[in-house]
C-alpha cells in the first residue's frame, strides 16, 4: 500500500512537471522568436554596412580591400584565417550587391544569381537545395544589397540557444523532488507521532488522546478518535453493568431452582416430589422471563439507536398481542378488555416487534400485580398527532412519589417476583420512538399507564 508521503510527492511532481512543460514550451517559443529577431537584426546590420561601403568615397583599392576583408570574415576557409580567429558558421552567411541586373560584388559563399527578387525586407528562399533567410536593402537608384544566412545553420543555432533555456528546469526537477520529499515528510511528522502514540497505547486505556499541539486537520481526526473512545468507554461500562445486573438478578433464582431440584431428588413422597417439580417449573418460567427482559433491555441500548422503519396497524398489533396474553390472564382467572374505534386511522411507524414488547410488559405487569378475578382494560385512541395506548389494572398501584423511580432498572415496588425491568423497557422503547409515558391512578384503584406514540 502506497504511503501518503509517496503519493503526495508523485501528485505534486506530476503537477509541477506539467506546469514546467507548459512554461518550457512557452519559454522555448519565446526564446526562439527572440533569437530569430536577433539574427534578422544582424542581417540588416550587415546589409547596411555593405551599402555604406559601396557608397563610401574611398579609393577603389581601399574599398576592394575592405570588401575582401569582409568576405574573408564570412568565410571559414579564407586564406590567412587562423582557427582561433573565426567560427565554422561564418561561411554560412553570404552577401550580394546588385545594380539593376549587374552583380557588383558577392561573397565567396553566395550564389551567382540573386538571393531574391524582392526589393526590400525579409524573406525565405531556396537556392541550390538550401534554405536561406534573406534580407534585401534597396539603396538609391537601382542598387540592392542582399544578405543571406543558411537555414540549417540558423535553425541549429536557434534550437541550441532556446534549448539551453530549459536546462535549469531539467536539472532542477530532481533537486525539487528531493526538497519536496523532505518537506512532505516534515509536514507529516505530527501524523507519524500520532500513529506511534496509538500503536503504543494499551488496549485497556480508553482515555482521550492528547490534542495539543496539533495541526487543524489532525486535531479533527484526534477529536473524532476521542469521540469514538468515549463511546467505547460508555459501551464497555454498559456491558459491565449489564453483566453485573444479570449476575445479580440470576444468582438468587438459580439458587432457588437448584434447591427445588434437590428437594425433588430427595423427596420420597410422590406429592412432595410433584410440589417440588411444580415450584421448579414456576422458577424456570420466572427465570426465563428475567433473561428475556435482560436481553430486550440490552437490545434497546442507546448505542444501537435506529429510526423506526416499519409501518404497522396499531389496532391489529394490539389485538394479536392480547390474544397471545389471553392464556396467561385465564390462568390467573382474569379478563382482558380492549376499547378502540375500528374506523379510526391506526397507521404507525415503529421498530419491528416494538408494540409486542410494549404489550407484553404493560399487560404482563398488570396480570402479575392484579388479583384473581380482576379486569384489565386496554384502550386505544387516535389523536391528531399521536396514537395513545392506555392500560388500567386493579393492582396496588404505585404511589405518586415513587413513580419516577419506578422507571429505573431493577426497581421493585413490592414483594412480587419481577425483576423490576418491565417499566424500564417500556420507557426506553417510548423514548426511541419520540413518544411520552405517564403513570397515573386507575379508576379502580390500580395503576394507569398511558403511552403516546407520534404519527409519521
Amino acid at each position: 500500500m502506497s504511503s501518503i508521503r509517496r503519493r503526495t510527492l508523485g501528485l505534486v511532481l506530476a503537477v509541477v512537471a506539467l506546469c514546467m512543460l507548459a512554461i518550457g514550451v512557452t519559454s522555448y517559443r519565446d526564446a526562439a522568436h527572440e533569437v530569430e529577431a536577433l539574427f534578422d537584426a544582424r542581417l540588416a546590420q550587415h546589409a547596411r554596412l555593405l551599402e555604406g561601403l559601396v557608397h563610401a568615397p574611398l579609393p577603389e583599392a581601399r574599398r576592394d580591400a575592405l570588401l575582401a576583408s569582409l568576405d574573408g570574415a564570412l568565410r571559414r576557409d579564407a586564406p590567412g584565417l587562423s582557427p582561433d580567429d573565426g567560427h565554422r558558421y561564418e561561411g554560412k552567411v553570404a552577401f550580394q550587391a546588385w545594380r539593376g541586373d549587374r552583380l557588383l560584388l558577392r561573397s565567396a559563399g553566395a550564389p551567382a544569381e540573386p538571393f531574391t527578387d524582392r526589393r526590400a525586407g525579409y524573406g525565405d528562399e531556396t537556392l541550390d537545395g538550401h534554405e536561406w533567410r534573406v534580407f534585401a536593402l534597396g539603396g538609391d537608384g537601382d542598387l540592392r544589397v542582399l544578405v543571406g544566412e543558411r537555414g540549417d545553420v540558423r535553425g541549429e543555432l536557434v534550437t541550441g540557444i532556446a534549448l539551453r533555456t530549459l536546462v535549469p528546469d531539467l536539472l532542477g526537477l530532481p533537486a525539487l523532488a528531493a526538497l519536496l520529499w523532505w518537506a512532505i515528510g516534515w509536514g507529516l511528522r505530527p501524523l507519524s507521532r500520532l500513529a506511534t502514540q496509538i500503536e503504543a497505547r494499551d488496549p485497556q486505556r480508553l482515555n482521550p488522546l492528547p490534542d495539543d499541539p496539533l495541526p487543524r486537520e489532525l486535531a479533527t481526526i484526534v477529536g473524532a478518535l476521542n469521540g469514538l473512545l468515549a463511546r467505547i468507554r460508555r459501551l464497555r461500562s454498559r456491558e459491565k453493568r449489564f453483566i453485573a445486573d444479570a449476575a445479580h438478578e440470576l444468582r438468587t433464582p438459580l439458587t432457588v431452582l437448584d434447591l427445588h431440584a434437590q428437594n425433588a431428588l430427595a423427596a420420597e413422597d410422590p406429592e412432595d416430589r410433584r410440589e417440588a417439580l411444580t415450584l421448579l417449573r414456576d422458577g424456570l418460567a420466572r427465570t426465563t422471563r428475567v433473561v428475556g427482559q435482560l436481553l430486550t433491555l440490552a437490545r434497546l441500548d442507546p448505542e444501537q439507536e435506529s429510526a423506526p422503519d416499519q409501518r404497522i396497524d396499531l389496532l391489529h398489533e394490539v389485538r394479536e398481542s392480547l390474544a397471545e396474553l389471553m392464556p396467561l390472564a385465564t390462568d390467573h382467572r382474569q379478563s382482558l378488555h380492549l376499547e378502540a374505534d375500528d374506523g379510526a386511522d391506526w397507521r404507525l411507524r415503529t421498530e419491528p416487534g416494538a408494540v409486542a414488547t410494549l404489550m407484553q410488559n404493560l399487560v404482563g405487569n398488570a396480570i402479575r400485580h392484579s388479583p384473581a378475578g380482576s379486569r384489565i382494560d386496554v384502550a386505544l385512541s387516535a389523536e391528531a398527532q399521536a396514537l395513545r395506548l392506555q392500560v388500567d389494572d386493579s393492582g396496588p398501584g404505585i404511589p405518586e412519589a415513587h413513580r419516577q423511580q419506578a422507571l429505573a432498572r431493577f426497581h421493585r415496588g413490592g414483594s412480587g417476583a419481577g425483576a423490576g425491568l418491565g417499566l424500564s423497557i417500556v420507557d426506553r422503547l417510548v423514548q426511541r420512538h419520540g413518544g411520552r409515558l405517564t403513570l397515573d391512578d386507575a379508576p379502580g384503584g390500580g395503576l394507569r399507564v398511558q403511552v403516546w406514540l407520534p404519527r409519521p
